[in-house]
This record gives C-alpha cells, structure tokens and sequence, in this order.
C-alpha cells in the first residue's frame, strides 16, 4: 500500500474513527501512524537511518524526510543519522555542530509484513492512550464509591464493568455470603488505583471500614455537609460494625441524625452491607469515657487507662462480661479498633482479688523490711504507701496524718526504711564492682547502686557501653508486630525510668564522651521539630 493521494484522506478518517471509538485525542492516534510509518520505511531505506514522518492534519499528506545531524569528526558513529561538518557544507552554508540537515524522501510502498507491522504499532500506541486515560480519569477517585455491573467471576474475584475499563473485587474484599451473577449491579468502594505495565488496576472492596463511612455520607446530609464528622470506623463485615460520630453543632444529636426517622438513613446502610449490625456511638476527647460508649451494650463499671502503654483496663460487672466480650470476642475487638487501645477486660471479682492480691504483698514488704506487725503494716498500705522509698523520703507530716503514730513512731518509721535501703544500695554496689563496672560508670550522675547492678547484669559496664544503648533499651517501650502492641522490656524498667528520663541519661553520657555537641541537648523550637533518638545502627527509635 503507497501512500498515495487516493488514500490520503483515509488516513485522517480512520485516526478519527479510532479515536471516537476509543474516546482519546485524535492526534494521539496521528502520532501512532507517524510512528508506525517511520518504522516501515527504516525497512525500506535502513535501519540506521533517522527517518520521520509529518501527516498534514487537514489534507492528511503524509510527508516522509532524512534527518542528519552534525557532529565532531571524532564522534562521528553513524553515517547514515550523521555528518561532520565538513560533508555538511555542500548541503549547509555555514554548518556548526547540532545543525540537522532535513531532505524529503519518497512515500514507501508497505508491503504486507510492513503493513502489519504499522498496524501493531499504531494499536499499541492507541491502547497506551486509552489506559493512560483510564489511569488519569480513576486515579483521584480512589477513597470514593462507584457503581458497575458484574461482568465474569474469575477464581472468586469479581471483575466489574466500571465503565472505561475494568475493576476487580478480590475474594476477601467481599462481604461473607455475597454471591453475584454477570450483570448484577454493584456498589463498590474504590480502595487503590495503580499503574502497572499491563494498564491501570482498580481495586474494590466491600469490607474496607471507608465503604461504610462513605455510605453513610450519602445517607446523611449533615456528614456530606460537614457538621457531623466520623471520627473512626470498626468493622467486622458482613456481621457488626461500629462507628463514632461528633458534631460541633450542639443544636445536633449526631447519632440520632445518622439513625434518621424511624431508623431510614441507618437501615440503608445496613441493608447495602448484607444486613450488617451497625451500633452509632458518640465520639469524645476523654478516651476512657468514648471507650465506655465504645463497649455498649455492656456496662463498665470502672476504667484505668495506661496512657504510655496505650492500653486501657475495664471493670465490668459478672454479668456483663460476656456482652462486654460479645460473641467470640467480637465486641471487644471493635471496641479496640475504634478506640485504637489494647483493651484487657475484668469482672468486678477479679479486680477485687488482684487489688487484694496487691495489698497482701505491699503488707508483706513492710513487714519484712521495717519488722512491723501485720496490722501496721496494713495501716501504712491502707494510707497509700506502696515503697520502702515513699515511707523512708515522705514529709514527715504525712506519718504523722495516720492514726496512732507520733513523732517518734515517724522518725523510727524512716531511720529503718533509710537504713534498709541504704543496706540495698550498699550490697547493690558491690555486686556491681564483682560484675567489672568501670568507674567512668560508677562516677556517672543519674544512676543508683541497683541501676548500676542491673546494667551491669545485663553486659553494660562502662559509660561507653552506656553511651550506645538506645532510650527504649532502657525504660523499654511497645513494638508494633502483625498489628498488635508487644511489650519491649527496659533494663532500667523496674526503677520507673521513663523514656524521656533515658533519653537525657544516654544523651548526657554521649556528651561527656565528646560523641555529641552539648548544644544538642538544648531543646528546640517547635519550628525546629524534635531531635530524633538514634539506635546503635543510627536509626531513629520511637
């Protein structure tokens, strides 16, 4: 096939048939045909040749030219896309190196191979135009909802019709029970949106916690409109979810808005998500109060809150624990992904028996320890000591607030307890020295006799070896692994070191070792941003 006046105008027809039929820029299709034009005439003329191609827009003339660059002689590779610039002379005037000499060639004659050949390219070349059209149109859609029609299942995934491509519904993005047939209409949630050699991916899902959150939009007016705000979203699909509502307009009832009259708006819902139980609850800043309407139906008698250990205890009555737990832990557990708490649940007997648990061993240290009777012992528990420390350093006013005890009980009181401790710190110091801590150690200001002991237990004998341990390493800390919090002991954990404390201990140590300039322990301005903790390897820790 030439390309010819009889047959120019069909070029143009055919870009415009093909770029109507694939809703795509009609020029992207003209430089399709360029390209596979070029291509079939470097088989004709030679591969090494620079060969283009310009099809005229309005009269579709397809205009075929040579391009010859200019070079130094020495880089002069090419002969057939290259000239220096003494050969360019008799076709420039006055050439200079990166000039083009451009001469028209005449049209090929595409045979049957090179004809095909052009067809593949110009397919190609439209294909990529209309996925890179399908990626742009889906690619800030992800986070929305879209409706499709089911088109084939293919091993349990469900490939849905989107439109200008196709979606794919993964097996366990599915809600249990859910079966579909070809055509079935369906309303998905647009999870991720990513380009691949093989053309863009849409993937959906109907378990993800934003599918309902993103329902309940739809539902609700006030949350499309913002005065109401979902705060977080726990769902176990297919069986109860869980979401927690605020509002700053106290004129609104957040939950009951989303209930709607007679339940419609939630029932919507619920009805899209296979019958899905869906409990509303009001959201709040005070974590154990949004955690008791977290809980509900069940009753919480009392709530303790570990918030460095993001961990919450909550009392519960007998015959509340099983509603509390609900049906294999699954009330508890969306308690806990919509509070973002690990949660440890409790009858009211059990709590006591631990408290009693807790007495009995406080009782039992201070008779031990100070050589007082079991009732005295008590009575010190009772007021609130729980250390040899507290009843050895207290105000003395504070012994002299518990019933029974004069001055000179209080002072006998604190002379055994600092004699105690001072005994402990003794043996503490040579159990240190045994174990080879260095004196740079030893000197060091922050650490007791039983800290130095206990590092020296663990292998830390010298303020160098001090100097490398990481913060967490020390007051110890929570990992994160397969989503769930895993207790990092700390060396000097059971002297109730905290983090921060640490991190100002191991910082001081660099210091004195010359590893760190002192100015880095000077705290920075907000718009400086906290200094990172290093590990050993020089990552930062949390």
């Amino acid at each position: 096939m030439a390309i010819t006046s009889a047959n120019q105008l069909e070029l143009l027809q055919t870009a415009e048939a093909v770029a109507r039929e694939k809703m795509i820029d009609p020029s992207l299709v003209i430089e399709a045909m360029e390209e596979s034009l070029a291509r079939a005439a470097k088989s004709r003329y030679g591969a090494e040749m620079d060969i283009r191609v310009s099809i005229d827009c309005k009269t579709g003339r397809a205009t075929f030219t040579r391009v010859r660059t200019v070079v130094e002689d020495e880089e002069l590779e090419n002969y057939q896309a290259e000239l220096t610039v003494e050969q360019a002379r008799q076709y420039l005037e006055t050439p200079s190196v990166g000039d083009q000499f451009i001469e028209e060639i005449p049209p090929v004659d595409l045979g049957r191979i090179a004809a095909q050949s052009a067809k593949q390219v110009i397919l190609q070349k439209v294909r990529e135009a209309e996925r890179e059209k399908q990626y742009e149109e889906f690619k800030d859609r992800a986070g929305t909802i879209i409706n499709g029609q089911v088109k084939r299942e293919e091993y349990g995934n469900v490939i849905v019709d989107v439109g200008r491509g196709e979606a794919v519904l993964r097996r366990n993005e599915k809600i249990a029970r859910e079966s579909y047939r070809p055509n079935d209409r369906i309303r998905c949630y647009i999870r991720e949106v990513r380009r691949e050699n093989r053309g863009p991916q849409i993937f959906l899902s109907r378990t993800d916690p934003q599918f309902m959150a993103e329902l309940f939009k739809m539902e609700v007016p006030e949350i499309y409109e913002g005065i109401i705000e979902i705060k977080s979203v726990a769902r176990d699909p297919g069986s109860r979810a869980k979401i927690a509502v605020l509002t700053h307009d106290n004129s609104i009832d957040p939950v009951g808005a989303c209930v709607g009259m007679r339940g419609s708006r939630v029932q919507a819902v619920v009805n899209e998500l296979q019958g899905e139980k869906i409990d509303i609850i009001p959201w709040n800043e005070d974590q154990p109060t949004f955690l008791v309407n977290a809980l509900q139906p069940a009753e919480v008698s009392k709530v303790v809150l570990d918030e460095e250990a993001e961990r919450i205890e909550v009392v519960v009555p007998s015959d509340q624990l099983s509603l509390a737990i609900g049906r294999r832990g699954q009330n508890v557990r969306l308690a806990s992904q919509l509070t973002g708490l690990d949660i440890d649940i409790m009858t009211e007997a059990e709590e006591s028996e631990r408290r009693q648990k807790e007495f009995e061993e406080r009782t039992q240290l201070f008779i031990d320890t100070l050589d007082l009777d079991e009732f005295f012992s008590q009575l010190l528990v009772s007021e609130g000591f729980s250390s040899l420390e507290e009843v050895a350093y207290v105000d003395i006013d504070e012994l002299l607030q518990i019933e029974g005890v004069d001055e000179g009980t209080a002072e006998e009181l604190q002379t055994r307890a600092r004699e105690f401790l001072e005994e402990q710190a003794r043996k503490a110091l040579e159990r240190a020295q045994e174990l080879g801590v260095e004196d740079s150690l030893m000197d060091f200001d922050g650490l007791t006799p039983q800290m130095l002991e206990a590092l020296a237990m663990d292998g830390v004998k010298t303020l160098e070896d001090f100097a490398t341990c990481a913060d967490w390493e020390l007051a110890g800390g929570w990992t994160t692994v397969d989503g769930e919090r895993v207790k990092d002991d700390g060396v000097l954990e059971p002297f109730d070191v905290s983090l921060e404390e640490a991190q100002h201990l191991v910082m001081t140590a660099r210091v004195l070792l010359g590893w760190v300039d002192p100015e880095a322990l000077e705290p920075q301005s907000e718009d400086e941003g906290e200094a990172d903790v290093l590990d050993d390897d020089g990552d930062p820790q949390e």
